[in-house]
């Protein structure tokens, strides 16, 4: 049995992006043309809050952060 090293795998993080991105509008799309734009403006600021939240967390759980140090 050979013991052969994983070959590099290619990076697919700009294309989850633009895919995230489409999945976005057209969901916005579909709200605001079924609600109007206030529905949309609530979710794109939930969304932003919710995304900002798990930042900070994952920033807690980094190694060598220090619990008095304000962020």
């Amino acid at each position: 049995m050979e013991n052969r090293h994983p070959k590099r795998v290619e990076d697919y993080t700009l294309a989850n992006l633009i895919l995230i991105f489409v999945n976005l509008m057209w969901i916005f799309t579909a709200v605001w043309s079924t609600w109007g734009l206030g529905p949309v403006l609530i979710l794109a600021a939930i969304l932003n809050h919710l995304i900002t939240r798990l930042d900070l967390h994952k920033r807690r759980k980094a190694p060598g952060f220090d619990k008095t140090e304000q962020i």
